[in-house]
C-alpha cells in the first residue's frame, strides 16, 4: 500500500480509520460500554466511509461510501438501539454494495470462482440453520445472513481485486457466522470475542481499499 501514491486524496483519513478500528479491540476485550464507546466503535468504518467519500469521483465511488456509511451506522445502532435496528442499517448497506458489485461484474471468471459465487448463499443458509435451529427466531438470523452472503458473492464475482475486496467480503461474512456460532453455542463467547471484531473490521477495510483504489486509479488514468 505504501508504494502506491497519487490517487489518494486523503491518506490521513485511511490511517485514522485503521487507528479507530484496530484500537477498538481494546474496548471489546475489556467489555466497555456506553455512548463514548459506541462512538469509538463507529469511528473505524465511519472514517473509512469518509475516506471513500473524499476519493469519490463518480457514482460508484459514492456507492461504496454509502455502503460503508450504513455499516458504520449499523455499528452504532446495534449498541445504541438494539439488534434489529442495527441489522436494518447493515441490510441497507449490503443492498447498496450489491448494486455496486453487480454493476461491476467481472467479465471472465474461472469455474471455481463462479462456483463460490453461486454457493455462498445456500452454504450460508445451511450453516446458520445447523447452528441455530430449532431455537425460536433462528430464521431472522438466516434471512439477515442471506443479505451478507449475497453481498459477499457479488463482491467475489465483481471486477474489483479479489484478494482485497473479494476476500474482505468473505471475511465480513465469516465474522457474522462466528456471531451466530457463539449464539448457538457452537463456540464459546470468549472465542467469539477474539474473532468477530478483528474479522469484521479487516473485512471492511479490505473492501474499502479494493474498491476505492481501483476506482480512483481508473479516474486518474
Amino acid at each position: 500500500m505504501s508504494g502506491e501514491q497519487g490517487w489518494d486524496r486523503a491518506r490521513w483519513l485511511w490511517w485514522l480509520a485503521l487507528a479507530g478500528g484496530i484500537s477498538f479491540f481494546a474496548a471489546v476485550y475489556l467489555r466497555l460500554d456506553g455512548p463514548a464507546i459506541w462512538a469509538w466503535k463507529t469511528s473505524g468504518v465511519g472514517l473509512l466511509a469518509v475516506w471513500a467519500a473524499a476519493n469519490a469521483r463518480g457514482k460508484n465511488g459514492w456507492l461504496i461510501a454509502a455502503a460503508l456509511g450504513f455499516g458504520a451506522l449499523g455499528d452504532y445502532l446495534l449498541d445504541a438501539k438494539g439488534l434489529e435496528t442495527g441489522a436494518v442499517a447493515f441490510v441497507v448497506g449490503h443492498v447498496i454494495a450489491i448494486i455496486l458489485y453487480l454493476a461491476n461484474r467481472r467479465a471472465q471468471m474461472t469455474p471455481s470462482q463462479r462456483l463460490l459465487g453461486w454457493l455462498a448463499m445456500p452454504a450460508t443458509l445451511v450453516i446458520v440453520w445447523g447452528m441455530l435451529s430449532p431455537a425460536p427466531g433462528w430464521w431472522h438470523a438466516a434471512v439477515y445472513s442471506l443479505f451478507v452472503a449475497a453481498m459477499a458473492a457479488a463482491a467475489w464475482t465483481s471486477r474489483f481485486p479479489r484478494y482485497r475486496t473479494g476476500i474482505g467480503a468473505m471475511i465480513f461474512l465469516a465474522s457474522d457466522l462466528f456471531i451466530f456460532a457463539g449464539e448457538g453455542g457452537v463456540i464459546s463467547r470468549d472465542v467469539r470475542l477474539w474473532l468477530v471484531w478483528p474479522l469484521y473490521f479487516a473485512g471492511q477495510a479490505l473492501i474499502a481499499w479494493g474498491v476505492v483504489s481501483t476506482l480512483s486509479k481508473e479516474a486518474k488514468a
